[in-house]
């Protein structure tokens, strides 16, 4: 039931309805300078919101709409990684929006405070910001609580990191296993990556029971989380569980690194006596060192793994082998990401092809 009633020279509409207890409330809204308009907003607002309980909820700020989202979508459907990334994101959102109320949220405001957030952050990093603040946003449409969507069409920008090289050639790539200490943690690491090609995580994962030395086997079945600390993990897909084969100079690198660095079955092994592992920023910065030692071009940890790809690919190993030395989860995702190498391996082939043919009336 709608009423209206001149409060001085302004016109107020007041809206009763029942809550979702079944007790009666009312919605007042005053400051139309005409009656026609107070009418025309009573209407509007109880086509928006047919059961007006979502008027209420529109009260509530977008940082505690998307906490109590996060809470009741999130928490037990994703991994504590993954959960921490959306808890990230509240604290981010807590610094640009405040306490802005979910109803006052607007296109303009949203693409502000989104181009604030870029000037200090990589675009990835907006783009996994905006598509889980989004992701909440879209529920508040869902519930009618909102009813326009203020992320639509919103513009992803970023700070463009410097460039770098993504992988070593052949030539960097012996050299920087040449001149590796491997009794230290650090290097070791890094040794391993680039004759693995396995990833950080499964890397400090391993323990000494993972390590087969008379069959020269690394089994990968579980990997280590270094960025939150909450001990061992899933791997990141089923079939990056696997053997890798090493060789016999990767073998006695590692024998001898578990004589210096002897450590419980269970334990990994490149954790040292204070129980710290290093974290992505602490291997990267050894990786950094040493490759400038070297005067090599800078690589990521992370480049060491598509270098190792790169070179088995380029020596002839086939793309199914290298798939299931990486542990990905399927051949595609290889071809995807090594697909300006597969072009260049088949117009060589191209040329084998043509070669083969040409022999044939000789």
């Amino acid at each position: 039931m709608v009423s209206y009633r001149k409060r001085g020279n302004a016109w107020q509409y007041e809206i009763s309805y029942k809550d979702q207890n079944g007790k009666y409330k009312k919605l007042r809204k005053s400051g139309f300078l005409l009656k026609s308009e107070a009418i025309l907003a009573a209407s509007k607002v109880q086509t928006e919101h047919p059961n007006l309980t979502t008027v209420k909820s529109g009260s509530e700020s977008l940082v505690s709409y998307y906490k109590r989202w996060i809470q009741v979508y999130k928490q037990n459907a994703v991994t504590p990684i993954t959960y921490n990334k959306y808890q990230n994101t509240a604290k981010h959102a807590i610094e640009l929006f405040g306490d802005l109320k979910l109803k006052d949220l607007t296109k303009l405001i949203y693409q502000e405070r989104l181009n604030e957030f870029a000037k200090t952050h990589a675009r990835r990093t907006v783009s996994c910001f905006h598509k889980q603040l989004r992701a909440c946003i879209l529920e508040a449409l869902d519930e009618k609580i909102i009813t326009t969507d203020p992320t639509r069409k919103a513009v992803i920008t970023g700070q463009e990191r410097p460039k770098m090289a993504k992988t070593l050639n052949y030539a960097d790539w012996t050299k920087l296993l040449r001149y590796l200490n491997t009794s230290q943690i650090g290097e070791m690491i890094i040794y391993l990556a680039a004759v693995t090609g396995m990833r950080y995580g499964e890397i400090v994962g391993l323990t000494s029971n993972d390590i087969d030395l008379e069959n020269k086997l690394i089994n990968v079945n579980k990997a280590w989380d270094y960025k939150y600390k909450t001990g061992f993990m899933k791997t990141k897909t089923r079939s990056s569980v696997r053997e890798i084969a090493i060789d016999s100079e990767t073998s006695r690198k590692l024998d001898k690194f578990l004589e210096c660095h002897a450590s419980e079955p269970n334990r990994p092994i490149f954790m040292n006596a204070a129980g710290h592992i290093l974290v992505s920023a602490e291997i990267n910065k050894v990786l950094t060192e040493k490759l400038a030692e070297l005067k090599i071009p800078r690589i990521t940890f992370h480049g060491l793994r598509h270098t190792h790809a790169s070179i088995l690919l380029y020596k002839g190993v086939s793309v199914l082998s290298v798939s299931r030395r990486l542990g990905h989860s399927n051949i595609t995702t290889t071809q995807s990401t090594y697909l300006h190498i597969i072009k260049e391996l088949e117009s060589q082939d191209q040329d084998k092809i043509i070669a083969i043919l040409n022999n044939i009336s000789k």
